[in-house]
């Protein structure tokens, strides 16, 4: 099985079948080498067969949320330059009636209806014998993936990634996670983004099977691990945290995992320790980006000991923390986190001018702010952006969240700037509290008098039902910003 999908399964054999002929039914209706493809689908098998398709073809891929609003999805497609688009029928008719779509001249593709001036991948598929060979029309270098960053604020910045790029990026993965054909992978998220594109084609690489949820739900998931013998997935934080809630109410064998690896944020340490009690399979935690793919990894055994760390450089991968000058910090200091890397993106497309800034020398540019310690382990500590200046002193947003995160009553907390006329800025925190009717507010500014110094201290605080998230489950902290900086706080 190479592909199985909300019940569907589909052999090696069939996939091959599958992408060889939608190669050519696409080349013989004007898709050529270079081209962008957009494609707006749910997580499905078609889904992974076109990532294919755009390889054999030499096209690039172009893949966007279904969730984006027409209007918004037309103007990542026109960033990026998309001749060709497929969709669902609903979706090309919604963004036919869009003012501007013409500028997506080639051809509209459907998966399941034709209408709205698109075609079905079906119908092109009956001049195609079933025989048909792949192209092997794309070189290395060519773009494979076009996508978009995940800020959702100002123009969209297509990231562009070779086939190199994404090749050099399954093969890391495989060593460092020690791949191999007998394993099962899950992928969980949103096919959109980068880190669902690789567990589905890192059992390709390896001639293991990937199977891979349409949508998310701490059930579904484990349902998922026990039917499937799962034996390897990678979990953004946010889904392991609903994943260890889950698991505290209802059994589910999980034996079949073999490694577990979180993602996308860090974890709290109550958080990570539940998950190291409930799963006896080796466990990892990433921090990466886009534009990287993995740039660190931190052991089962290292997270008992090096807490809040993300880890140290994965194979492959030099880092260094910059100063203000760019000059290299020494382990301790903190910085910019700048990685060095041979899975480094291509640039952000057409954006010559963003691309270079995002450099240093040979070195990315993160936005991060982090720290080394003498073992070479890194700690993240935000965004750039996000540091809060208060009477000319630093505060990590990172170090404001731990000491919140330890106090038993606070489930989840975000700290941000909030405008102080006297100090510039001071510290204010969201909380998402365990119990609002007993929540304690003076309880938890003890609790931070005794675990933080005093420029650290929080000024003001926002109870909240929850944080404003991404569909990766990042953290928006623009949000807050914009929702509470102004608000009285909560006595």
């Amino acid at each position: 099985m190479a592909i199985a999908c909300e019940g569907r399964e589909i052999s090696y054999a069939q996939l091959a079948q599958l992408v060889a002929r939608w190669s050519n039914a696409l080349a013989a209706n004007g898709v050529r080498r270079g081209d962008q493809i957009g494609v707006i689908l749910p997580n499905n098998v078609e889904f992974v067969a076109l990532i294919l398709v755009a390889a054999d073809l030499g096209a690039g891929l172009v893949p966007l949320s279904p969730a984006l609003p027409p209007a918004v999805a037309l103007h990542s497609l026109q960033a990026a330059q998309a001749r060709h688009l497929v969709s669902t029928s609903q979706q090309l008719a919604a963004l036919r009636a869009e003012p501007g779509s013409a500028a997506v001249h080639g051809c509209w593709l459907s998966i399941d209806a034709a209408g709205a001036g698109a075609t079905t991948l079906e119908q092109l598929l009956q001049a195609v014998p079933a025989d048909a060979r792949p192209l092997h029309a794309g070189q290395a270098d060519d773009a494979l993936i076009l996508t978009m960053t995940s800020g959702s604020t100002g123009s969209p910045k297509p990231i562009v990634l070779s086939q190199r790029t994404k090749l050099n990026r399954l093969r890391a993965a495989v060593q460092l996670y020690g791949m191999t054909a007998q394993d099962r992978t899950l992928a969980a998220t949103p096919l959109y983004h980068s880190l669902a594109e690789r567990l589905v084609l890192l059992p390709l690489l390896t001639g293991g099977s990937a199977v891979l949820m349409a949508h998310f739900s701490a059930q579904a998931w484990l349902r998922c691990v026990q039917a499937q013998r799962v034996s390897f997935t990678i979990a953004v934080s946010s889904q392991l945290k609903q994943i260890a809630a889950h698991m505290a109410q209802e059994e589910h064998d999980v034996s079949s995992l073999r490694c577990l690896v979180s993602s996308s944020a860090l974890l709290e340490n109550a958080v990570k320790a539940d998950l190291l009690a409930r799963f006896s399979c080796d466990f990892h935690e990433c921090y990466g980006a886009s534009e990287i793919a993995i740039a660190t990894n931190l052991d089962g055994n290292a997270a008992r000991t090096k807490l809040q760390s993300v880890g140290r450089a994965a194979p492959g991968v030099e880092l260094r923390i910059l100063g203000e000058n760019d000059e290299q910090l020494p382990s301790g200091q903190a910085g910019e986190i700048v990685c060095k890397t041979n899975m480094l993106f291509g640039g952000y497309f057409q954006l010559p001018e963003l691309t270079r800034a995002a450099m240093c020398g040979e070195y990315f540019r993160t936005g991060d702010i982090g720290k080394l310690d003498e073992d070479g382990y890194l700690y993240f500590l935000g965004r750039k952006k996000d540091v809060i200046i208060t009477g000319g002193i630093n505060v990590y947003p990172a170090d404001i969240e731990a000491a919140i995160g330890s106090h038993g009553s606070v489930t989840e907390s975000a700290a941000f700037a909030f405008p102080d006329a006297r100090l510039g800025e001071v510290v204010a925190v969201a909380l998402v509290v365990r119990d609002p009717a007993s929540f304690d507010l003076r309880q938890l500014r003890f609790h931070c008098a005794n675990a933080l110094a005093d420029f650290q201290q929080p000024r003001r605080f926002f109870v909240v039902e929850q944080l404003p998230k991404n569909s990766m489950g990042k953290l928006m902290k623009f949000q807050l910003v914009q929702t509470y900086a102004s608000s009285p706080e909560r006595e």
